[in-house]
């Protein structure tokens, strides 16, 4: 077989031989010449692979030095150099005698670095979803599946913006432990469990040395939510569907008999009026409209007291929605979107959470969180109403900055003939129910309110 090689080849006439040729191959360096040349081209070659060599330790060695030491190592690093510096130079002995004590515990924190990843770390947590204000319990395992026994250490669990410490003792190879954890007082959202990270370091903390694991949970902490009359029986009745003034050939709702025309359907034959008008006549019904129903929740942070007000919002929301799962109602939950703030005002978007069952749907509410850059929450409810057709109840959550004015204007976006019903929420306030230019508006103090207004609506 021939191998293909690419080659460059200069010719001069110079130097101790009449003709001096270098050719490189691309297979190596091939150099024919005078012994000196030969010489120094491989010094030449052999000094820049010793400079690449040594410019890869001196990078991989500050990287390791930035994430190990830590200030008060660095510092007994930097008291050693100068002792040794103004021991041999001035021949101090003070200065000598200090700078053998900083590197004998610069070298005594090292062996503590060890064994860092000899560890089998196995977390797993009781559920994977809870309601906020609970904890959750779980637990995690250390085994030693090193050749040799690891010294003390520490095991660093992130849980959200916290970490929960573990202290690990010292483990025998194939030994290990088996510590509860406890994740307390858990607020609304997706907290992120893990990843489980050793924590290598010496009692006087100059070395750290860190190893994460790849075991992550992702805990969704659903809003508190309460149990709700249903809503064929309370405000709002037309769960089987509102008839329209729309006339058609076949519904539910039956409306009057005409004249047959043609391209009627036979099966729609009034025979009994047929016998006694003597023409073909044939039934007619009013278009019945499916229930569908929309829950919108305003999450602009002016538009809310405090954090709290929003969380008790968005209970009222997740509470509304899912009696709407439950019943079967077709129901769209939707929020506004992020507007960047270079093109707000000219630009509308809105988020939706997935209503397909109670899980999917509590799980969105639990990645919604206020938004500085959105639109209020009239816009939203025009957007709603544009993207949804046959809607027929619709709610709207906002907080107590909302004035009850923008409440009844937001519900104008809606179609005249959807029922529409504003839920104000402050936790200052008496649990309320009253008229805003014929809108329902409801106030709730706590989300167990909600469940007594829409009861006293339905007795009213």
């Amino acid at each position: 077989m021939t191998r293909t090689e690419s080659r460059l080849t200069r010719t001069s006439t110079g130097g101790d031989s009449a003709g001096v040729t270098a050719t490189l191959a691309a297979t190596g360096t091939q150099v024919s010449g005078s012994r000196r040349d030969r010489a120094l081209v491989r010094m030449v070659v052999a000094l820049t692979r010793a400079g690449r060599a040594v410019a890869a330790v001196l990078a991989r060695s500050a990287r390791w030095s930035a994430r190990t030491v830590r200030p008060a190592g660095a510092l007994v690093v930097v008291a050693a150099t100068a002792g040794l510096l103004g021991g041999v130079v001035f021949g101090w002995v003070e200065w000598l005698v200090a700078a053998v004590i900083a590197l004998v515990l610069v070298v005594t924190a090292v062996p503590f670095l060890f064994g860092a990843r000899s560890y089998a770390v196995d977390l797993a947590l009781g559920h994977d979803r809870v309601v906020a204000g609970s904890a959750v319990a779980g637990t995690i395992g250390i085994r030693n599946d090193g050749p040799r026994t690891t010294l003390p250490g520490r095991m660093d669990i992130p849980v959200g913006d916290g970490v929960v410490e573990i202290d690990v003792p010292v483990l025998r190879p194939g030994h290990g432990i088996a510590d509860p954890l406890e994740i307390p007082d858990l607020r609304r959202g997706i907290v992120s469990v893990g990843p489980a990270t050793t924590v290598r370091a010496d009692p006087l903390g100059l070395m750290r040395r860190e190893h994460a694991f790849d075991d992550v949970h992702d805990l969704y902490v659903h809003p508190r939510t309460v149990v709700l009359p249903s809503t064929s029986a309370g405000l709002i009745r037309d769960l089987e569907g509102a008839p329209t003034r729309r006339l058609v050939d076949a519904d539910m709702s039956f409306h009057a008999i005409r004249e047959y025309a043609p391209g009627d359907s036979r099966r729609q034959v009034h025979w009994k009026s047929t016998a006694k008008t003597g023409r073909l006549m044939v039934r007619q019904y009013e278009e019945t409209r499916r229930s569908r129903m929309a829950v919108v929740l305003a999450i602009a942070a002016d538009e809310y007291a405090d954090a709290d007000e929003f969380e008790l919002a968005v209970s009222c929301a997740a509470s509304l929605g899912l009696r709407a799962v439950r019943d079967a109602r077709e129901v769209d939950i939707v929020a506004g979107g992020e507007v960047p703030r270079v093109v707000r005002g000219r630009l509308r978007a809105i988020q939706r959470v997935n209503a397909a069952s109670p899980r999917n749907m509590l799980d969105g509410f639990s990645a919604i969180d206020l938004l500085d850059t959105t639109m209020p929450v009239g816009e939203v409810c025009r957007l709603a109403a544009e993207s949804s057709d046959r809607l027929s109840v619709a709610f709207v959550i906002v907080g107590s900055r909302v004035p009850l004015s923008h409440v009844r204007q937001a519900a104008l976006r809606f179609p005249a003939d959807a029922t529409v019903v504003g839920v104000r929420c402050d936790e200052r306030a008496h649990p309320r129910m009253q008229s805003v230019n014929g809108m329902t508006v409801l106030t709730v103090g706590m989300v167990d309110d909600l469940s007594g207004l829409l009861l006293r609506g339905a007795s009213s």
